[in-house]
This record gives C-alpha cells, structure tokens and sequence, in this order.
C-alpha cells in the first residue's frame, strides 16, 4: 500500500513539474529558434552571435521609421506598383503583403470576431470577418468568414449569410484568436479580468 502511494505520488510530482516546464521550455525554445535563424542571415559576413539579429531589428526599424517621410513613402509606393505588376511576382507579393497586413497593418482583417453557423444545425464556430461584402460573387446578403483551426496556423474561409452571423463583443479579437487556437481551453474568463481592452468591449457589451 505504501509503495502504491509512493509511486502515485512520484507520478503527481513528474506531471506538476511537467505542466511548469513543459510551457516554459517550448516558449524559451521557440524565441531561441527565431533568434537564431534571424541571426543566421548575415553569417559568415558576421560571425558574432547576436550581432546578426541586432543589425536586422534595427534595420527594420530604420525602414519602418523612413517609411514615415513622404519621399521614402513615394519611393515605396512606386516599388510596391511595380511588383504588383511584374509577371510572375505579382502574385506572390500581393500575397505575402495582404497576409501581413492582415494582421499587423493598417488594413488588419482579424479584428472583427465572430460566431458563425455554418453548418444547418446550431453548431456555432469562432471566427473573424474578412470581407463584409461579397457581391462580386452575386452574394449581397453574405460575409467571407476566416475559421481559425485548434492548434494551426492553418484555418478555412466560408461565405455566410449575415443572418448566420452573430457579433462577439464580450472579449476582444486577440482572446477569440487565442480561444479559438487553443481548442477552447485557454483561461478566457482569467484572461479577460487581465486585458483592459477585453475589459473595456465587455462593458460595452453590458452598458
């Protein structure tokens, strides 16, 4: 009996230490993966380790800031016709850019969270809207909806009805993304008690 306890106990104590490491260490690990390959970039020209990553950061900074004169504005605007134009790149760029933007751009699309039917039964899933307006498909009365898949970067888009469509103003955009990616899992109520802006769309929801 003793030893039953002993070895039940040993297992509790494996799994709590787990549960405290197990987040932590893949957290730690990611960050050093993106670090490192960041830093990769620029070697062998520069073989000091961190160096690599500091000259990029800062050189994207530097764009990010120049990009806010006019000149250098014009500049890339006149470089981001012309590669939406060329033959062969212009379908990629104008990709990669809206997939970006989409998410840290003035043209952010997964800020408008949803739930949306769309099955005939009333299932409902988590997503975002990223188009309020598909008459270019004959559809006047629907919206294109992005459904973020658990545990993926990946996700499927559907064209709803409107009637189909019922706004979340409980929790913010962010606290959806990372409800619906979890699984449902994640600490929303928890989460939302930390996140003025969560705080803020509930007292809107309830005023």
């Amino acid at each position: 009996m003793k030893k039953t306890l002993t070895y039940q106990r040993t297992i509790q104590y494996f799994l709590q230490g787990l549960l405290i490491l197990g987040p932590v260490s893949i957290t730690i690990y990611f960050i050093y993966i993106v670090f490192d390959k960041i830093d990769n970039i620029l070697r062998p020209a520069i073989n000091i380790p961190g160096l690599g990553f500091v000259i990029i950061i800062a050189f994207i900074l530097l764009v990010g800031y120049l990009s806010s004169f006019f000149v250098m504005g014009r500049i890339l605007s006149v470089l981001n016709k012309f590669l939406e134009k060329t033959p062969g790149i212009k379908l990629l760029y104008s990709f990669i850019r809206d997939f970006f933007e989409a998410f840290a751009g003035n043209k952010k699309k997964f800020t408008n969270n949803v739930l949306a039917n769309v099955d005939d039964t009333d299932i409902w899933r988590v997503g975002f809207i990223t188009q309020d307006d598909m008459t270019i498909f004959g559809m006047a009365d629907y919206v294109a909806v992005y459904l973020p898949m658990a545990y993926s970067v990946a996700g499927n888009v559907y064209i709803v009805p409107k009637h189909k469509i019922r706004p979340i103003t409980s929790i913010s955009a962010t606290q959806t993304m990372k409800f619906a990616v979890s699984g449902g899992v994640t600490q929303t109520i928890s989460d939302i008690v930390d996140d003025p802006l969560a705080e803020d769309a509930m007292t809107k929801s309830f005023s």
